[in-house]
């Protein structure tokens, strides 16, 4: 079956249970935050003011072991198309390697959700705010949201940016300038989001819709309006040592991580607190971190109370998670990155760097927040964005639907992955995905809807792993065993029991040899199915 076929199809086979014909499909919001650690938000057991967030958690349900692709274009890929990245041509970012799974551009063997709900008989109508970040920034449109399946697109198309003057900024397939003085990309985000909402929610014909939410926050640069920072103003006086104490109590209070897993180390490469210089600067830096939370979660309820105000709350599905871990990537002073302006619509100069005579916030700055706040973003777990131990895989995910969950305000417990979104939003809408067959590969999730009903045994019937390479480090997950490995490590592989362990603190692989063996030649399977390449001949290319 070709593309074509696949995106007219009125025959094809439903990939899932579909929902009766007497009842309206929901409409489907799926927001994510942007380099975000799964301890950030309140609800998750952060200290960052989060009420929206909060109340959606409290209406619906959390999962517990929710796991994302450790970067973002992986991310994106898998999210959009219900594959794995190198199944889309992402195994890496937007470079050209030439491997067919490292092009860097989304490839036509997938199909997006917008795709699959705007033409599989569902009929909804679709629409995207903020940043897309799956095909280079060219003079080809080939693969922007409006040629993806889109009805409306607001955003960015290349990856990270300027908050106050992002670039690749677009409205459809025109190019665009910020449209106000006071624009800031977080805030016209949200609103752009509230508007397709509320254009589709008022139309005639009542046809479902899918609205995806993108946010760039809180990714560097460290971006934020001044009334947002004055909020956290000393909050982070007490250091990162102390953030992560609390913030670890924090977690097993809720529920959500088990008292056995011990808080791990403090990151070898940061001092502690009492030893840290710029003590000021440092506290500046997670305070503005954190102001870009606080925006995105004021622009979330927005969103929300647009649904309301439309009554279309309480049969939309609104999905909220983190592309990757927090991002431990440290911002030097001369980049010539395309997305790095020189001067502020003002016309300061930009200097960048993380400079501790520099406070951040304004625009004229561009900072990271560095290793030791990522660090508490990702606690209780090790590692950052581009690994795959827990600390660069694990999201938080919110649903919340009032007419479709069960039982809300639960913690899920059983595993799930990026590539379960689009078997979700199949399954609840009632569309048709004919990838069987041709060029359009076949799902690879696992609808989330039963978990969301509370049925029991919801997932136990679910794939048998769980795998993961991005540049080189890999992860396989099988039941309750991880192995894992860091391709800056020498690869060794590391492996670990995650019901006694999940902080991974306690690696069995020297003793369990013929468990290393069988969960190895499982990732060797799966990641010759998939397109996975030995990373140096990667690089090469």
């Amino acid at each position: 079956m070709n593309r074509r076929q696949f995106l007219g199809s009125a025959t094809a086979a439903a990939a899932a249970s579909a929902a009766p014909a007497t009842t309206r499909p929901p409409n489907i919001v799926l927001i994510m935050a942007d380099d975000m650690g799964i301890a950030d938000i309140g609800c998750y057991g952060g200290e960052i003011a989060t009420p929206n967030l909060d109340a959606l958690a409290r209406g619906g349900v959390r999962f517990t072991q929710f796991y994302n692709g450790a970067r973002c274009c992986p991310t994106r890929a898998a999210l959009m198309t219900g594959l794995h990245p190198h199944q889309a041509g992402i195994g890496h970012m937007m470079e050209d390697h030439k491997f067919p799974a490292y092009r860097g551009d989304l490839n036509r063997r997938c199909a997006t959700i917008a795709e699959v709900l705007r033409s599989g008989g569902a009929n909804y109508r679709t629409a995207i705010a903020g940043k897309w970040h799956v095909t280079p920034v060219t003079d080809s449109q080939h693969n922007w949201p409006l040629q993806r399946g889109f009805d409306k697109f607001f955003g960015t198309i290349h990856g990270a940016g300027d908050f106050f003057s992002p670039t690749s900024l677009a409205l459809g397939n025109q190019f665009v300038q910020p449209d106000s003085a006071d624009f800031y990309y977080t805030d016209a985000i949200a609103n752009y989001a509230a508007s397709f909402i509320d254009e589709f929610a008022a139309a005639s014909d009542a046809r479902p819709f899918f609205c995806y939410v993108p946010f760039t926050s809180p990714h560097w640069p460290l971006h934020a309006l001044e009334a947002d920072i004055a909020k956290h103003k000393g909050r982070y006086a007490g250091g990162w040592d102390a953030l992560r104490q609390s913030r670890h109590k924090r977690m097993i209070e809720l529920g959500l991580i088990d008292k056995r897993w011990p808080l791990t180390p403090r990151d070898a490469d940061v001092p502690a607190w009492s030893d840290a210089r710029d003590k000021e600067w440092e506290q500046r830096r997670m305070e503005v971190y954190a102001a870009q939370i606080d925006r995105m979660d004021q622009g979330i309820g927005r969103i929300v109370d647009t649904l309301r105000r439309r009554n279309a709350l309480d049969n939309t599905l609104i999905l909220f998670l983190a592309d990757n871990g927090g991002c431990a990537e440290i911002l030097g002073r001369n980049s010539k990155a395309r997305h790095i302006p020189l001067k502020t619509r003002a016309g300061e100069p930009v200097l960048q760097g993380n400079r501790p005579e520099l406070m951040p916030g304004p625009s004229k700055t561009y900072q990271s927040y560095g290793v030791g706040w990522a660090n508490a973003s990702n606690t209780p777990f090790r590692m950052y964005k581009h690994w795959v131990h827990e600390g660069g895989i694990s999201s938080p995910l919110i649903a919340h639907w009032p007419k479709g969950v069960k039982s809300p305000g639960r913690w899920v417990r059983e595993p799930g992955h990026l590539i379960d979104i689009m078997a979700t939003c199949v399954d609840v809408s009632g569309s048709r995905y004919a990838g069987v067959a041709g060029d359009v590969q076949p799902m690879e999730g696992t609808s989330l809807a039963p978990v969301l009903r509370n049925a029991k045994g919801a997932l136990g019937a679910r794939r048998d792993v769980l795998c993961w390479e991005h540049e080189g480090n890999r992860a396989v997950r099988d039941g309750r065993w991880k192995l894992v490995s860091r391709y800056n490590n020498g690869s060794t592989w590391e492996l670990y029991d995650l019901e006694t362990d999940r902080t991974e603190m306690n690696d069995l692989a020297r003793p369990n040899a013929a468990q290393v063996t069988a969960l190895e030649a499982k990732w060797k399977a799966w990641a010759a199915r998939v397109g996975v390449q030995d990373w140096a001949a990667v690089m090469k290319s």
